[in-house]
């Protein structure tokens, strides 16, 4: 088996999210799939919606609270941890940091298929959104929601497992759908050039 320069672990972060993504915490990962489960059929079977089941917790949490705090008063007894609720400046600027890379890379695909008008980019971005269109077609947001914590705690582990076969497998289909990509794009700067003869 080869090595490779950067694990799968590295890459999904190296931290407790790797481990339970890649289900070196068996407790965890299986928690996050029965909470998952629970929750898209919460949801998604029994009827209840997001905002319904977050106003009804919210409103049990505040009374909670509410009655701790004025039992704890009357009682001398410590009031409830609260920890502290603030948002830092450095998690929002480390998050703007993170949006910032993701936009522009979203406005530099725009700018090479309007600008620089390259039909690769271009096929490959309506083809994506053809695929994503599709699926949402077929599922409704909940339940792509859970299939993707599904195949984000399934997926990992297996290519681990796999990954050369996996990167073999997938270097020969990118290459066949370059090919195709190619191919298309050949044929469209030909009709293009006999319109304009």
């Amino acid at each position: 088996m080869a090595a490779h320069p950067r694990s799968l672990h590295a890459l999904l972060g190296g931290g407790a999210v790797a481990d339970v993504l890649l289900w070196r915490r068996r407790n965890a990962s299986a928690a996050a799939v029965v909470g998952a489960t629970a929750v898209w059929f919460v949801f998604e079977r029994a009827g209840y919606s997001l905002p319904s089941v977050l106003a009804n917790a919210l409103l049990l949490l505040v009374a909670i609270l509410f009655f701790w705090a004025k039992s704890a008063s009357l009682l001398n007894r410590p009031l409830p941890p609260l920890p502290n609720l603030e948002v830092s400046d450095v998690v929002v600027e480390k998050a703007a940091d993170r949006a910032l890379v993701w936009i522009n890379r979203v406005l530099a695909v725009g700018q090479d298929i309007a600008i620089k008008r390259d039909r690769k980019i271009f096929i490959r971005v309506i083809l994506i959104l053809w695929v994503v269109s599709y699926v949402g077609m077929l599922f409704n947001f909940l339940t792509l929601i859970y299939i993707g914590v599904m195949l984000s705690l399934l997926v990992p582990p297996l290519y681990e497992k796999h990954q050369d076969h996996v990167d073999e497998k997938l270097g020969v289909a990118h290459s066949v759908l370059s090919r195709h990509i190619d191919t298309i794009i050949t044929r469209a700067g030909q009709a293009k050039q006999k319109k304009t003869e």
